[in-house]
């Protein structure tokens, strides 16, 4: 899902009266050039309302336009932003395109302040309706993106979606999700890996397997689970 900072191609426009910048991004859809205008950029960062408008790459069209309470993200030095880049602990870009729901669509998640644990970043998530020919809200999906660890991550050869939570230093959770026609979100794993016991680390595997939860326990020195 990560794609270089490169593939962002800025065009940086300061209007003096409303104060707002803007940026294209050209690459990182395979049908969409995107305009994004945000109300704030400091020192590499920009955050504050922003607009962002999807153009068909084909027809230059403008085809749909969405609103973020704070569009939060960072530029490099030569003022380009990120797009597709999801790093767990690291760089979230504002716009992330992607299948998310695994419908063979892309869809499509825009940046909105940092509400998920530990003060990350948050997103709306938006699915391509095929029938309505456009982009819509996704409540289930958006949960997945303010209620954990940042963005979700998605595996498209298995067809899931993955959370990641923690707490303190000791403690990670991975939670799986496999997306059901007609039933929406269902859970079917979790991994934990609990580092508070001392010098053992509790790791406990759930998996749902024909509807019902299979559970395995292993207990292995901190020394040896964490080997580089």
């Amino acid at each position: 899902m990560k794609s270089s900072i490169h593939t962002a191609f800025l065009i940086l426009l300061t209007n003096l009266c409303s104060g707002q910048f803007k940026f294209k991004i050209n690459k990182g859809s395979t049908k969409f050039n995107a305009e994004i205008t945000v109300t704030t950029c400091k020192k590499g960062d920009c955050n504050g309302k922003g607009t962002i408008e999807l153009y068909d790459r084909i027809t230059k069209k403008k085809f749909q336009t969405f609103y973020s309470d704070d569009l939060d993200f960072s530029i490099d030095k030569s003022n380009n932003p990120t797009v597709n880049v999801i790093e767990l602990y690291g760089e979230q870009s504002p716009l992330i395109f992607d299948d998310f729901n695994f419908d063979g669509t892309e869809d499509f998640a825009i940046r909105n302040g940092n509400e998920s644990s530990y003060g990350g970043p948050s997103y709306d998530v938006y699915v391509y309706h095929s029938t309505k020919k456009q982009f819509v809200p996704s409540s289930d999906l958006s949960s997945l993106a303010y209620n954990h660890l940042g963005m979700f991550e998605t595996d498209h050869k298995r067809k899931r979606i993955s959370t990641f939570d923690k707490s303190g230093c000791c403690w990670h959770l991975k939670t799986e999700y496999s997306v059901v026609p007609k039933k929406g979100l269902v859970k079917v794993a979790e991994f934990e890996e609990d580092a508070t016991k001392g010098e053992m680390v509790v790791v406990t595997t759930r998996k749902l397997i024909n509807d019902k939860w299979t559970v395995k326990v292993e207990k292995l020195r901190q020394k040896d689970y964490y080997k580089e």
